[in-house]
């Protein structure tokens, strides 16, 4: 049987950086993002990864290691401010995300996406082997399929999206839009997180190109390309061990005495990111508090929010605008040792992260649009003891699988107000009832599922395919 590989192509490579006590760069896996997948067809033969180092100039030197190669890209300065913060963050980001922010176009944006584009695609058919299976990520290289297929039309294609793709009346508005479409159109399966994207894409391809998009695969250039809904999730198993580990438990119960051991712990874990409604979120509290119905020292507030594309002017008014409000709070309500909201803007370690799950009684989840949201997945799975309550966006992608969370639209501040106070309330039972549903689909539907999935639809289990067992897959938000 002939053996096929598989290759990984991403914006980033699955590596954090570090440096060693004697000054050297120390590359490790990045926590969270490898997993081994269950594909019955994926076994024997090691994943090639392609991906930029996070870092302008060369690329470095990686050592391939648990069944990974890696293969990096170089991007420039120019190419890091052009393509990554420009194009990708710039102007596709908010366009997909209903243009909460108003999307910016230059086009030596659009050159520079081009550029590192081709790059990707290059560097990828270069390191595929003959055959190989190709899986690309993201809103970063959606040029890559057409422009691989060009240069190497024996690999199989997929492209999986991690974010919503927009309604055509938004999409439209994308200068080289057909570009974009035709570049997506080259792989042979395009997968999404929610239906209502898989739509939103055909009937952009109706608009842009004028090619018939039913339900069916779609005829380009004489082959299929088809579609497909693929929710991402969490490694739940990880995710469970290590919210039950001694030193995870032990850091949970000191949170707690730490904040004064309140009634009631509220928490919110996200990237600095004007898509995730934290300015509404922090709005809503702000009201309950002034109103009295949240009281100290019964109910705390914890906002971490980790530092995101920072040279972006979006995101730098945003902190701005976030750290007033915080200020604004604890200096109107709260009173010497006693903060209304403790807040943390700074990357925070897993250990750390999994303890605050398990210390909140309430999650606060409510983007005004997510692709999915991989932190109300990780403070189910974390959850073992099955208390907590989640409150959830219904315009987050999770929302349609976990529809026993307390759900709620975040432009409704008096909606949300409500909604929170009604999860701060419940009783005991309630809210371990709905966390037993949510932990099922979570446990049943984890980060190996979503691999399995999209693979076997991208290369069916009967195809001749032959690459890993326990190599490396991605999972992101």
């Amino acid at each position: 049987m002939q053996r096929r590989s598989l290759v990984v192509v991403t914006n980033r490579l699955p590596f954090d950086e570090s440096v060693a006590p004697e000054g050297a760069f120390d590359w490790q896996h990045s926590s969270g993002v490898l997993v081994s997948p269950r594909h019955a067809h994926l076994r024997e033969a090691p994943v090639t990864w392609v991906g930029w180092s996070g870092h302008a100039g060369p690329p470095p030197e990686l050592p391939d290691t648990r069944g990974l190669r890696v293969r990096a890209v170089p991007l420039s300065e120019e190419e890091i401010r052009y393509h990554y913060e420009g194009y990708a963050n710039a102007t596709l980001w908010p366009l997909y995300h209903d243009a909460v922010e108003h999307p910016t176009h230059h086009r030596r944006w659009w050159e520079a996406y081009q550029r590192v584009n081709r790059r990707f695609a290059a560097r990828t058919a270069e390191v595929a082997a003959p055959g190989a299976v190709v899986w690309i990520q993201d809103y970063h290289l959606q040029l890559v399929p057409a422009l691989l297929r060009e240069l190497r039309p024996d690999l199989t294609v997929g492209f999986f999206l991690h974010i919503p793709f927009p309604p055509p009346e938004l999409f439209m508005r994308l200068p080289r839009r057909a570009e974009i479409l035709h570049g997506l159109l080259g792989a042979d399966l395009v997968g999404f997180q929610r239906e209502r994207s898989a739509r939103n894409f055909r009937l952009a391809i109706a608009d842009a190109c004028g090619i018939e998009a039913g339900q069916g695969p779609v005829r380009v250039d004489g082959r299929q390309v088809r579609t497909g809904v693929f929710p991402v999730s969490v490694d739940t198993p990880a995710v469970a061990a290590l919210a039950e580990a001694p030193e995870v438990r032990a850091r949970a119960a000191q949170i707690r005495e730490d904040l004064g051991r309140p009634r009631t712990v509220l928490l919110s874990v996200d990237r600095m990111d004007y898509t995730k409604g934290i300015e509404h979120r922090l709005k809503a509290y702000r009201e309950l508090v002034a109103d009295d119905v949240l009281t100290a020292p019964d109910t705390v507030f914890v906002q971490v929010t980790v530092p995101s594309r920072e040279r972006v002017d979006h995101y730098e008014r945003l902190r701005e605008r976030v750290e007033r409000e915080v200020g604004r709070i604890n200096g109107e309500y709260g009173r010497v040792g006693a903060a209304r909201v403790h807040y943390l803007s700074r990357p925070l370690d897993r250990v750390e992260v999994a303890a605050l799950y398990r210390a909140a009684d309430v999650l606060l989840v409510t983007p005004l649009r997510d692709g999915m949201n991989l932190v109300a997945k990780e403070f189910v799975a974390a959850r073992t003891d099955g208390g907590g309550a989640l409150l959830l966006s219904e315009f987050a992608g999770a929302a349609a699988e976990l529809c026993d969370a307390y759900l709620v639209n975040p432009h409704d501040t008096a909606g949300m107000k409500r909604t929170l106070l009604a999860a701060v309330g419940a009783d005991a039972a309630e809210n371990r009832r709905r966390m037993a549903a949510m932990r099922a689909q979570v446990t049943g539907h984890d980060l190996h599922a979503w691999a399995e999935l999209f693979l076997e639809a991208l290369v069916p289990p009967a195809a001749d395919l032959a690459a890993p067992r326990g190599a490396p897959l991605l999972a992101t938000s």
